[in-house]
Order: structure tokens, then sequence, then C-alpha cells
């Protein structure tokens, strides 16, 4: 019962503390609102390429890492970096880069045919027609010449 009454006591602010502490909606908006960050971020580097930047990156290290444990650091970067020797990931990211170029050159292949139609404006007067007056004093001060001359101009 003494708690009761202590709750009923508190201010509103220290209301809005206690319920602060516990998780809110906010804190979920908050997830919500990172999850779809990252995954906009995802999408735009997706987009742009950039996984195919980073797998490579990964297939380049791999060959550097095999190729330094049987040569040495020279031999190594030229033989990773060459071209000539390849490893099974990079052919496969090279052949899967062509074939996504293709599909993007076959979306392009298509024409699309616009065509102008002419078009007529007609201008149809309204069928019930009302002359309507403004009753306020400011649409009559419109039409008025102004009761007090203008101001002279000061001698310079």
């Amino acid at each position: 019962m003494r708690e009761l009454k202590r709750r009923e006591r508190r201010s509103p602010s220290s209301i809005r503390e206690t319920i602060d502490e516990f998780p809110t909606i906010n804190n979920i908006c908050r997830v919500f609102r990172k999850i779809g960050q990252v995954l906009m971020l995802v999408a735009a580097l997706s987009a742009s390429g950039t996984h195919w930047l980073a797998l490579q990156s990964v297939a380049w290290s791999t060959m550097l890492a095999e190729n330094l444990q049987t040569s040495s650091w020279q031999t190594a970067l030229t033989r990773t970096f060459d071209g000539k020797h390849p490893c099974c990931l990079c052919r496969q990211i090279a052949q899967d880069k062509q074939s996504e170029k293709k599909s993007d050159a076959q979306v392009e292949s298509q024409k699309f045919d616009f065509f102008h139609v002419a078009s007529e404006f007609v201008f149809c007067a309204p069928v019930h027609f009302y002359e309507t007056r403004d009753s306020s004093p400011s649409s009559d001060s419109l039409t008025r010449s102004p009761s007090v001359p203008p101001p002279k101009a000061l001698p310079a």
C-alpha cells in the first residue's frame, strides 16, 4: 500500500526516467534504423561492383601467401600480379564478371519506341456562372484614389 502511494506522489519527470530505463520503441527503432543503414550500404557497394574488388583482394592475398611459401618476396609479388598465373578463384571472378557484363549488355540493347501524340486543349466555359462581389473594405480601397497627397521630396 505504501509503495502504491509513493508511486502516486512521484513527479512526471521521475516517471519518465523510470520508463526510459526499460527497452522502448525508441531502442527498437534505432536497431531497425541501423539495420536499414547497413543494408543500404551493402546494396550501394554491391551495385557499384565493390564485391568484385573484395573477392579479388581475397584471391590476391591467398595467391601471395601461397607464392611466398615457395619463392622469394619479389618473385611472389611478380607471380601474383602479372596475370599470367591466375588461381582458380581469379578465373572464377573473371568468368562471373564477363557473364555479368553480357547480361547488362542484353538489357541495354532493348530499344524503347516512344511516339508523340498531338493533343488539343479545349477550354469550356462553366455551365453555371455567378458574379460575386467582395464585401471586404480592402477591395474598395483598391479602386479609389488616396485621400492624402503623396509626400513631397526633400530639397537636396
